[in-house]
């Protein structure tokens, strides 16, 4: 039954997500953790930190590593299977007819309606990782400074992941001789 339960939360999840992986992290959010409670919030946020930082769309591998968590290999061809069930059936549809989808005024203004939609949802996924991720001075200075990094100086996010990680090391770990700054 958990299979099965897996597999309609995960095609619903596609069915519904419009605006890619990060559009797609407050549904997970909220159906993952809050609803089923298949993981808990930590494991969650470990979760997209792993995503990130793993080749591929953010929202395949957490679908993937959700269902591998839940149910093994079974569980992540699932989940996988099943978020990308509806998108790819959807854009079949579409590019048959692409040309006569471009020119509709109603497609256009159900786009027009879905960005400020997408952005929202993108904000809530940014705020709702920040509430969890920012416990104390440390993690508030090095978000601010990844932040100024990232928009002011449009640093590319691969020195920003590298600089996280050392900075992790650094602050948080017993596997470096303890520093007087920390």
């Amino acid at each position: 039954m958990q299979l099965v339960s897996l597999f309609f939360t995960f095609m619903l999840i596609g069915a519904v997500a419009f605006g890619g992986g990060y559009a797609m992290l407050p549904l997970f959010e909220r159906m993952i953790v809050d609803t089923h409670g298949w993981l808990s919030r930590s494991l969650f946020i470990d979760m997209i930190a792993l995503s990130q930082v793993t080749p591929g769309p953010i929202a395949i591998n957490s679908a993937t590593f959700i269902g591998f968590q839940i149910r093994g290999v079974l569980g992540a061809f699932l989940t996988t299977t099943a978020l990308v069930s509806v998108p790819v059936a959807l854009i079949s549809l579409v590019s048959f007819n692409v040309e006569r989808f471009k020119r509709s005024q109603a497609v256009q203004a159900i786009f027009t309606g879905l960005r400020p939609a997408l952005a929202g949802l993108i904000f809530a996924s940014a705020y709702s990782l920040s509430s969890d991720t920012i416990f104390d001075v440390w993690t508030f200075a090095a978000f601010v400074v990844f932040s100024l990094l990232l928009i002011r100086f449009r640093v590319h996010p691969i020195p920003i992941i590298i600089l996280g990680a050392v900075f992790g090391l650094l602050v948080y770990s017993d596997l470096l001789p303890a520093l007087p700054f920390v």
